[in-house]
């Protein structure tokens, strides 16, 4: 096969699943938070949200699969989507998924509904979200039960998860179990990601507008003449 029709092949794919991942995305983190926060759920509902969980990564899975067989790119398509792989290994990531779905919905439209400094504030003002809240459950499972542990509640989770995203880190509620600690690891990488994607996408559009209104300054009305 030519690359123009796996090209529109895998065009075709991706377009089919954008809404049944965009529903798997989300289905994963309501089954995941059950399971997390509901401690005295009945077996049976803990187990239909473990098969729900379980659902969404098979699904996630197989999307990867078939986009890496319509491309045929080989060894390429894993180092051309990192983030992918990565969003498929790892439980945590896998609601920014929702994200990038978004994102293709909204190339569909001839003009863009936002500028792309507010689009790429938006986009990472959700992802912080999902990762904050998705972080939050990962180390709210791994620490309130742990020995010695600082994170008791999930509203501590909630807190450490704040302050670990935005770099302040206070210290005063920190994880102390090795999945906790790989956790906090990620929110770190993360949370620097996406504070210097947010100031930068701002700090760029500043000087544009600086830039534009010195363009429409009439010549000789300079600031020092």
């Amino acid at each position: 096969m030519d690359d123009d029709g796996r090209s529109a092949r895998l065009e075709r794919w991706e377009q089919v699943m954008e809404t049944p991942l965009f529903v798997a995305s989300g289905l994963f983190l309501i089954s995941y938070a059950i399971r997390v926060l509901a401690h005295d759920l009945p077996a049976g509902w803990q187990d239909l949200c473990l098969a729900v969980t379980c659902a969404a990564w098979v699904l996630f899975v197989v999307d990867y699969a078939v986009r890496w067989a319509l491309s045929g790119q080989g060894v390429r398509f894993l180092r051309r989507h990192v983030m992918d792989a990565v969003v498929v290994v790892l439980p945590l990531l896998r609601p920014l998924r929702i994200v990038k779905i978004y994102e293709a919905v909204q190339r569909r439209h001839t003009h863009a509904r936002m500028s792309l400094h507010g689009r790429v504030i938006a986009y990472a003002g959700i992802s912080a979200v999902l990762l904050g809240f998705a972080g939050s459950l990962s180390v709210y499972q791994a620490e309130y039960a742990a020995p010695g542990a600082t994170i008791r509640t999930f509203g501590d989770s909630v807190w450490w998860a704040c302050s670990t995203l935005t770099t302040v880190g206070y210290g005063d509620v920190t994880p102390v179990t090795p999945w906790g600690r790989i956790v906090a690891v990620g929110m770190m990488t993360g949370g620097l990601a996406l504070l210097g994607a947010v100031t930068g996408s701002f700090s760029s559009w500043l000087i544009q507008t600086f830039a534009l209104e010195e363009d429409k300054r009439p010549p000789g009305d300079s600031p020092g003449a």
